[in-house]
C-alpha cells in the first residue's frame, strides 16, 4: 500500500511528538528567542496574556455574523473605555490605513471600491508634522493620498484646504514640538478635519489622554502594551467616523479585504482590553525590577562593570530598563559584539546594546521575559564577562586592493536585478565616495582589509530608511559578494571597476559673453 506520507514528516502528530526539552518552534528547526529587547513584532511582539487565549479557544469552534459582532464589540470597547466607539482590526496598522480610507470616501461604498485610485475624489491628501514621519505611516500612503508636511501651526494653517481629508501624527513626540496635538486640534475642529493618534507602543489611558486632547480617533497595537493578539489592535473615538472605517474593513470587500481579522483574534483583543482595567500594573511593575535586580546582581564585583536603572517617564514602551556598563579595554569585548554573540548562540537572547565615549554597554527590558528567563540571561551575561579573551585589536590589516574609480555594480534581489554605481576614492584602508541606487543618490563609506570590502550607505526618505551592507572580496577591477538590506533581507552583488576615462584637457574660461550660441 502506498504511503500517504512519502517523506516521513507525520504532518498531524508532530506536536505530539515533541520531546520534553523541546519547543514547538525547536520541533520545526526554528531556536526560540529570550526576548530582553520588548515588544518587537519582528520577535514576536508581546506574550498573550492568559485570559486572551482563553477568549480565543472560546471564541473557536462557533460562527457568527461579523457586522454584529462589530457592532456588539464597538459598544463594549465604548462601555470599558469611555470612549464613544470602538473598532478591533488586524494591527495597529491596519488600523490606521482603514481610518484613512474612511476618512477619503467618508463611508461611500462606490468610492471605497475604487481606492487606492483617488482620482475625483475630493478629500485626497492627509497632513503629516515633519516630526511624526515614520515606517508607520506606510499605513496612511497606502491608500494612495498626497501627503502634506508641515513644521509649523502656521504652515499647517494654509496646508489645510477642501481636499484635506485627514491629519495623522504620532503621540509621544509632539511634548515640545510647536505642533502638539492640542495645537493641532485647535486649528483642525474650525474645519472639521478628523485627528488620527497612532498611539501604537503605549499604555491604554482611561478616560483617553489623546482623545481629550483633541484627537478624533487613536490607535493601539494589540501586540505590545496589551498584551493582546500580535495580529490584532483597536481604534477608539467618533462612532460615526469608526462605522465608516468598518465599512473599510474586513470582511467587506475593498482595499481592506488583505487586512483579515479572525473572530478568534477579536474576541482576544477584547479580553485583552477587558484585562487591561483589571491588571495589577503597580504588581508588574515590581516584577520586572525584581528581574532586573537578579540580573545586576550576577554582574556585580566584574571589573569596570556598573549598572543601573531608569524608567520612561511617558506612556511609549513604558517598562524599567537595566544597563550594565563596562570598559572594554579591560573586559576586553564590546557591547556590539555581546549583543552578536547572544543573537546567534543557543540559548538566544535578544538584548539591546551601545557603544561609544570609551565604554561598552549592554540592556535589558523586562516586560516581555518569562518565569525563569532572568536567571539565563543572568548567567549568560555573567558568563561572558568573565570570559579570558585578548585584548581588543582595532589595528587593521595592510589593504591590497585600491578600489578607488568608478564600479557598475550589479544587485541581484530574490526576483529581480539592479544597477547601482559606486565612485569611490581611498585612503589606505579608509574608503569614501558616492553609491548611486535606483531612486537616490547616497553617500557611501567603508574599509578595506587584505582583499575583504566592507561598504556601507543608508538610503534615507521621510518615514523610510534602507541600509546597504556590502561585503566581498575580489582582485583588481571586480569585486562580489553579499549585500545585507536591515529588515529588508540581504541581496547579492558582483561590481565591475570601469574602464579609467579620457585624460583632461584645458579650459577656457571666455572673457565676456559668447559672440553665438
Amino acid at each position: 500500500m502506498a504511503s500517504n506520507d512519502p517523506k516521513g514528516l507525520a504532518v498531524l502528530p508532530f506536536l505530539a511528538k515533541q520531546s520534553d526539552s523541546e519547543t514547538i518552534y525547536q520541533a520545526i528547526g526554528v531556536e526560540p528567542i529570550i526576548n530582553c529587547r520588548g515588544t518587537f513584532t519582528i520577535i514576536g511582539g508581546s506574550v498573550e496574556r492568559p485570559e486572551v487565549l482563553q477568549a480565543m479557544e472560546a471564541a473557536a469552534g462557533y460562527f457568527a455574523q461579523y457586522d454584529e459582532m462589530a457592532a456588539a464589540v464597538g459598544q463594549r470597547l465604548a462601555d470599558i473605555t469611555g470612549a464613544e466607539w470602538g473598532l478591533i482590526a488586524s494591527g495597529c496598522a491596519a488600523a490606521i490605513k482603514h481610518v484613512t480610507i474612511a476618512c477619503v470616501t467618508g463611508g461611500n461604498p462606490e468610492k471605497l471600491i475604487r481606492v487606492p485610485d483617488l482620482t475625483g475624489f475630493d478629500k485626497n491628501q492627509v497632513i503629516i508634522p515633519g516630526y511624526c514621519r515614520n515606517a508607520y505611516d506606510h499605513a496612511v500612503r497606502n491608500v494612495g493620498v498626497e501627503i502634506v508636511m508641515v513644521d509649523t501651526a502656521e504652515e499647517m494653517e494654509q496646508a489645510i484646504n477642501p481636499r484635506t481629508a485627514m491629519i495623522y501624527m504620532v503621540t509621544g513626540r509632539g511634548e515640545d514640538q510647536p505642533l502638539s496635538l492640542q495645537e493641532m486640534a485647535r486649528i483642525a475642529k474650525p474645519h472639521g478635519i478628523p485627528i488620527l493618534a497612532d498611539s501604537a507602543a503605549e499604555n491604554l489611558t482611561i478616560p483617553n489622554v489623546h482623545l481629550e486632547a483633541g484627537a478624533t480617533v487613536v490607535t493601539y497595537s494589540g501586540g505590545k502594551a496589551l498584551c493582546g493578539p500580535q495580529c490584532a489592535g483597536i481604534a477608539l473615538g467618533d462612532k460615526a467616523l469608526l462605522t465608516s472605517t468598518w465599512q473599510a474593513s474586513s470582511p467587506h470587500h475593498g482595499p481592506g479585504r488583505d487586512d483579515k481579522i479572525g473572530k478568534e483574534e477579536i474576541l482576544g483583543m477584547l479580553a485583552a482590553v477587558e484585562a487591561w482595567v483589571t491588571r495589577d500594573h503597580e504588581g508588574e511593575w515590581q516584577s520586572w525590577l525584581e528581574k532586573l535586580e537578579t540580573i545586576s546582581k550576577r554582574v556585580e564585583g566584574i571589573d569596570t562593570v556598573t549598572t543601573s536603572v531608569d524608567a520612561p517617564e511617558g506612556l511609549n514602551n513604558r517598562a524599567p530598563r537595566l544597563t550594565i556598563r563596562w570598559d572594554p579595554s579591560v573586559l576586553h569585548i564590546t557591547g556590539d559584539q555581546v549583543a552578536e554573540d547572544f543573537a546567534r548562540k543557543p540559548p538566544r537572547i535578544a538584548i539591546g546594546s551601545g557603544d561609544g565615549d570609551g565604554s561598552a554597554s549592554v540592556n535589558v527590558t523586562p516586560s516581555q521575559l518569562q518565569p525563569g528567563n532572568e536567571q539565563v540571561v543572568a548567567e549568560r551575561i555573567h558568563a561572558i564577562l568573565t570570559e579570558k579573551r585578548e585584548p581588543l585589536n582595532d589595528d587593521l590589516a595592510a589593504a591590497r586592493l585600491d578600489v578607488s574609480g568608478t564600479w557598475e555594480v550589479q544587485v541581484q534581489y530574490a526576483t529581480s536585478v539592479s544597477q547601482h554605481r559606486w565612485t569611490l576614492s581611498q585612503d589606505g584602508n579608509w574608503v569614501s565616495g558616492i553609491h548611486e541606487t535606483d531612486y537616490a543618490t547616497i553617500q557611501i563609506a567603508g574599509v578595506v582589509e587584505g582583499n575583504q570590502v566592507k561598504l556601507e550607505s543608508h538610503m534615507r526618505r521621510p518615514g523610510n530608511w534602507i541600509p546597504f551592507l556590502f561585503g566581498g572580496s575580489g582582485t583588481g577591477d571586480s569585486l562580489t559578494g553579499t549585500i545585507h538590506l536591515g529588515e529588508y533581507q540581504t541581496a547579492t552583488f558582483s561590481a565591475q571597476r570601469t574602464p579609467a576615462g579620457r585624460k583632461g584637457r584645458r579650459v577656457t574660461i571666455p572673457g565676456g559673453p559668447p559672440l553665438a550660441t
